[in-house]
């Protein structure tokens, strides 16, 4: 049974007249949504003909994790009153829940990669959404490139849509042939910012390294937020080993409970992160957590500033992931988390003064890392 009151509440379905539009007219569309307005959820089940008279069609999302593409299947599975496997199904690595009728399939975007090698003319597909397109990541620039090879030479007919909370809009239209951009408006709450730099200088990241003193500061400005604000909280850390240091700091909350997330967490663990809790909640995460995922009871996001990103070691001829400072476009999607389902805030654990001379967008991966992979898969192209 579909869940239309769920269904209805989503802004985006205001957008999907003028999405549709666009691809019938170019079989191309950049879609800009802010987070929390059903883009990732409500869009590939519009476009596969399964809310209203739309032609059916067979659409594949492509997730750059494989946390979120999981539980964007569920989502949509339980938004038409199924189970994932039916319907709307999913593939990632060691993963997969799809049946002979399944009309939405989510996938990450290296199962693409491999599913486009074996079968250029992605045969049976119809729409292709690249979800969260802003990170640029080396797997998701590259399929952006293949597909549009597939649309230009073998399948004219193949629509492709880029979406994102944030993006550079005007580039990716250029990218897919100055395709239209159809924005949706958010229906986000408003979030306030407080600024909550560390009361002394902490050195900057070096490598995988982060000093040990701007965590004792995030860990204290998860306390101070837990006082002073109400619902749960969710903190951005670069990674596993951050996140297992500040939740060590955190083990005295008593009634509040510490949840981890990030790419390796158990199954269950993630499940768990993303269905409501009974006690309060403090939930430390990768940035796994800013896109595609709603973590239910947030009003506080905690943001450390930090990201992990692969950068080449000339030194080793590697590709190893290295702690950077977080974009301003990753800020925003980070801080949205906060006004999903109420008015919140987001405590940033650096000055006002620098935020402006943080990054606008993530370094392209294409352009850090190590090209290895990328130039075989273009040979094998």
């Amino acid at each position: 049974m579909i869940r239309h009151d769920a269904l209805d509440s989503l802004p985006v379905r205001d957008a999907l007249p003028g999405l549709t539009g666009a691809l019938d007219a170019h079989g191309t569309a950049v879609l800009v949504a802010p987070p929390g307005t059903g883009k990732t959820t409500l869009v590939p089940l519009a476009l596969a003909g399964l809310l209203g008279d739309s032609p059916a069609r067979r659409v594949v999302v492509a997730e750059p994790r494989r946390i979120a593409a999981r539980a964007a299947a569920r989502r949509m599975a339980w938004l038409l009153g199924e189970r994932a496997g039916g319907t709307v199904g999913f593939t990632v690595r060691g993963e997969r829940a799809v049946g002979p009728h399944t009309r939405v399939e989510v996938v990450t975007t290296g199962v693409l990669l491999q599913r486009l090698q074996r079968d250029q003319e992605l045969a049976g597909v119809d729409v292709v959404v690249l979800d969260e397109c802003h990170e640029r990541h080396l797997d998701a620039d590259t399929a952006a490139a293949f597909l549009w090879d597939v649309r230009e030479t073998l399948r004219p007919e193949l629509r492709l849509v880029a979406a994102s909370a944030t993006t550079d809009a005007r580039g990716w239209a250029r990218l897919l042939g100055d395709a239209p951009v159809v924005e949706a408006r958010g229906a986000a709450y408003p979030v306030e910012t407080v600024w909550a730099p560390p009361p002394r200088a902490v050195r900057p990241p070096h490598g995988m390294r982060v000093d040990p003193a701007l965590l004792t500061h995030v860990a204290s400005v998860v306390r101070r937020a837990l006082a002073e604000r109400d619902g749960d909280v969710l903190a951005f850390l670069p990674g596993v080993g951050e996140i297992a240091r500040v939740a060590g700091q955190l083990g005295d909350l008593g009634g509040t409970e510490v949840l981890q997330v990030h790419g390796r967490a158990p199954e269950a663990a993630q499940d768990a992160v993303l269905s409501a809790g009974e006690r309060r909640r403090v939930v430390l995460a990768t940035s796994v957590a800013e896109s595609s995922l709603t973590v239910p009871g947030v009003r506080v996001v905690v943001d450390s500033g930090l990201a992990r990103e692969p950068r080449v070691d000339h030194a080793r001829g590697l590709s190893a992931l290295t702690t950077v400072r977080a974009s301003r476009a990753a800020g925003r999607q980070r801080a949205g988390r906060a006004g999903r389902e109420a008015p919140g805030a987001v405590y940033r654990c650096w000055a006002e003064a620098e935020d402006a001379r943080l990054p606008s967008f993530p370094s392209p991966e294409i352009t850090v890392a190590d090209l290895t992979a990328f130039a075989l898969q273009a040979a094998c192209w």
